[in-house]
């Protein structure tokens, strides 16, 4: 049956960008996909190519006005999303959330598309309030390392509720708290990836710090079923989107260790600046405007990210391997 629906994903090649294509197709959508490949990779959507219904295009996310295509959904995923690539893409980053950003809200608002923003935990800072609810605030450094960052997911969604209370466009913003899974780019600098990694080497586990602040992890699986309630409700957002089981970063370093059934050891670093003590979601307006709630458990979820690092390391092919 051809599809009656057509969603616009930018950054689909990208880690969470390439998983919402497999969804969204398996939902019955046609997919245009938008990515630069500054930090996406066609390899992660190379499955797809045979399929009639979705679509790559190498460019610019603030070139998407140019597409001739009507859409019904524009999802903008599309910017650097660890801290050492977008501290070596600064002007990219600032350039994700703000031009693209605005081209993508006239795309949605031409078409009276629903448009949802993949924003993020960072826009709370290093958090004086916890866990994090969202009409609280933030304590972010404007023009620390991470700034570009913080400060481009803050304009994205600053950018969108101007659009919404402007031009009643139909949003969303998602913020989005530590997503891990299948996909991750081993070399992007993250906590998962890099600990992955080394175990799976028998190398020593970095980390940066004494391992005592926490983070919560949230399974792509859980985060896109998540981004995708919000996708197909009228909720404006903000929403978090994210597991609020916390745990240390020491917690999570000894999983992987054992999940990959290493003899690394850890290996203590110094903790790059502005770098944030706790990270937990509030989910209840998740819960309850969504009915959405985490079901993969952090053990189940990092044995299956292990078995897929271990698969790429191995040369094998598992961008189509399902999560």
């Amino acid at each position: 049956m051809e599809p009656t629906r057509t969603a616009l994903v930018a950054g689909g090649a990208g880690f969470l960008g390439s998983h919402l294509c497999d969804r969204l197709l398996a939902d019955g959508y046609r997919v245009i996909a938008v990515d630069s490949f500054i930090t996406g990779s066609p390899k992660n959507v190379a499955h797809l190519a045979a399929n009639e219904n979705f679509t790559l295009v190498n460019a610019d996310a603030a070139e998407a006005e140019s597409i001739e295509q009507k859409f019904d959904l524009v999802l903008h995923f599309a910017s650097p999303a660890s801290p050492p690539l977008y501290i070596k893409y600064p002007l990219e980053t600032l350039h994700a959330g703000s031009s693209v950003t605005e081209a993508l809200l006239n795309v949605a608002r031409r078409d009276g598309a629903r448009f949802v923003v993949a924003s993020t935990s960072e826009v709370y800072g290093d958090p004086a309030v916890h866990p994090q609810t969202e009409d609280y605030w933030g304590n972010v450094n404007p023009i620390g390392v991470r700034s570009v960052y913080d400060e481009a997911k803050r304009y994205a969604e600053a950018i969108t509720f101007a659009y919404r209370r402007s031009f009643d466009t139909n949003t969303g913003i998602a913020r989005l708290f530590n997503t891990y899974g299948p996909r991750m780019d081993v070399g992007d600098g993250r906590a998962i990836p890099n600990f992955i990694a080394a175990a799976l080497a028998g190398s020593p586990i970095p980390l940066h710090g004494d391992g005592s602040q926490t983070r919560s992890l949230c399974f792509v699986d859980d985060q896109i079923d998540g981004i995708l309630r919000l996708a197909h409700s009228t909720e404006p957002g903000p929403i978090n989107i994210g597991n609020p089981h916390e745990q240390t970063l020491l917690d999570i370093a000894e999983t992987v260790i054992r999940l990959a059934g290493s003899t690394s050891t850890i290996e203590l670093l110094p903790r790059p600046s502005d770098d944030p003590e706790r990270r937990q979601p509030d989910i209840t307006k998740a819960q309850a405007l969504l009915g959405w709630n985490p079901v993969v458990g952090v053990e189940e979820g990092l044995a299956r990210t292990v078995d897929w690092f271990r698969l790429d390391a191995a040369g094998g092919s598992p961008a189509a391997v399902t999560s």
